[in-house]
């Protein structure tokens, strides 16, 4: 691993709750939040929300896919990170009114979850352990893109 790849500098973490998670490895492409941020995103899914279980949209995204709970998943890239106007159309159909968007490309869903029960709803520091488990699975993973 390069000194450049090495502690986690280049990375953040951020906890999404479950189904929530699970649904951005079936197409979900924003993720709403009260603050804006951007730079390359690792989920790490915590709790359930059963609520939004029903919601159809949720529904038909998670059919047939584990909901795994205090586990790494997967990364994402943000590319953007905005409100949308008011009285404007949404940007995306999982966009919700009144949240910061944060717009998710280059989503790569890890073949075997990462058990991982620390996480945190704003950003987070990964280990340098955790990094390079990520690595194991994602090897072409770097800084400002996916190879």
């Amino acid at each position: 691993m390069t000194a450049e790849l090495e502690g986690g500098d280049w990375i953040r973490g951020i906890t999404i709750r479950q189904p929530w998670a699970t649904c951005i490895f079936a197409g979900k492409d924003v993720e709403n939040r009260p603050w804006s941020w951007r730079g390359w995103l690792l989920h790490a899914g915590q709790a359930l929300e059963r609520a939004v279980l029903r919601d159809p949209l949720v529904a038909t995204a998670i059919r047939g896919r584990q909901l795994h709970a205090g586990a790494v998943l997967g990364v994402a890239r943000l590319v953007d990170c905005h409100q949308d106007a008011a009285g404007s159309p949404p940007c995306s159909r999982w966009a919700q009114p009144g949240t910061h968007h944060l717009v998710l490309a280059d989503v790569q869903e890890l073949t075997l979850a990462i058990p991982w029960p620390r996480g945190q709803l704003g950003p987070w520091r990964p280990t340098q352990d955790l990094v390079a488990q990520v690595l194991l699975q994602l090897p072409t993973l770097r800084p400002g893109g996916t190879s």
